[in-house]
């Protein structure tokens, strides 16, 4: 029985070992010790505890104190991460917010939950509660001035492009009406005082407001915050079409840039009402940063003395500066925004380019 039970510890090891198993499947924690034993999938301890709370769908064990049968350990062998993801992830629409372990419980828990208990993911196509482009629903929202939360009607709308609230749920006209591309949709439960906490952050005359809100479910509330990242990237969409590869080449042309936080936008002309194309600066941490000069043997290395690159996750962005002047500050301009962390907006707008691009 001794020898059986080595067998089994030494063959689950190896499944455990494998590069694909090494972060948790639901939020990407390294060292994930804990694993379904009914889904294949290998996840951290935070997770193990959503698992837990779906036991029709999900059985966890711990890999490092449990004991495992050889039926269990055959099942991860035969499936793990990989096999899981192709499963479970085939069709996540590029609006969807996939936390991560520093992300909070309610983003997590629904995020395990729409994975394996309702499969939102796994039919191309699927009718999914946040991708009508129309929501409407009762959230609590607090007051500015008592702090109380009070019962509020909400309206998001892709055709009109905005976020209204009314004071009472027979109101013709909305109290506020924030325009989506104006929106900063981040959960904050420590500073709402409620593990399902969101907070809408708009601009208004050029000053920052903010709107915090909760659901009692955690799927509504989720469903909300999902609902305003695809009317985003609808909007993003029709107003910020993104240049095909074709418009840019290695040859060098002389053109008007502007960058607007992390969309560096480029035009023919000063004037022009639309932008030629458009490049994403995203986070040092995913893949993107600034370098001085252009790759040795790019066209123009030697001609242009002022040159610096944009390192993507897809692919490098060259450009040149007519002075040095001008390449430090870009490069001061590029390395700023490249340190700081993004926002969920901010991912949703990735999503959008890496899609278009």
């Amino acid at each position: 029985m001794a020898e059986k039970g080595d067998k089994n510890m030494k063959a689950l090891k190896e499944v455990w070992r494998r590069a694909e198993n090494a972060l948790c499947a639901d939020c990407g924690k390294p060292d994930p010790d804990w694993a379904s034993y009914t889904l294949g999938v290998f996840i951290c301890v935070s997770c193990s505890g959503i698992h837990r709370s779906i036991p029709n769908i999900s059985k966890v064990k711990s890999l490092r104190m449990d004991h495992w049968d050889e039926a269990q350990v055959q099942f991860l062998e035969q499936h793990g991460n990989v096999v899981a993801k192709s499963t479970y992830e085939t069709h996540i629409p590029i609006y969807y917010y996939q936390p991560t372990h520093a992300d909070c419980q309610v983003l997590r828990e629904q995020w395990i939950r729409a994975k394996y208990e309702r499969k939102e993911f796994t039919e191309q196509g699927r009718h999914l509660p946040y991708s009508d482009g129309l929501k409407e629903g009762i959230l609590w929202k607090r007051g500015r001035d008592n702090g109380q939360f009070l019962l509020r009607k909400f309206l998001l709308s892709e055709r009109d492009g905005c976020l209204k609230y009314f004071s009472k749920p027979d109101a013709k006209e909305p109290k506020i009406n924030i325009k989506i591309d104006t929106i900063n949709a981040t959960f904050q439960p420590v500073k709402i005082g409620n593990p399902n906490g969101l907070q809408i952050s708009y601009l208004k005359d050029n000053k920052t407001r903010n709107i915090f809100l909760y659901h009692k479910d955690g799927k509504e509330i989720v469903d909300w915050f999902n609902a305003i990242r695809a009317v985003q990237v609808h909007y993003l969409k029709v107003a910020f079409p993104v240049a095909s590869d074709n418009e840019q080449r290695e040859a060098f042309k002389k053109r008007w840039f502007t960058l607007d936080h992390r969309r560096l936008m480029y035009f023919k002309d000063p004037l022009d009402a639309f932008a030629k194309g458009e490049v994403f600066v995203g986070n040092r941490e995913h893949g993107y940063s600034v370098k001085q000069g252009l790759p040795a043997g790019a066209q123009g290395s030697f001609s242009w003395q002022y040159g610096l690159t944009i390192v993507t996750p897809d692919r490098e962005y060259l450009f040149t500066c007519e002075t040095e002047s001008d390449q430090q500050d870009w490069i001061a301009a590029f390395s700023q925004v490249i340190e700081q962390p993004m926002t969920p907006q901010e991912y949703a707008i990735e999503a959008y380019f890496k899609l278009s691009s």
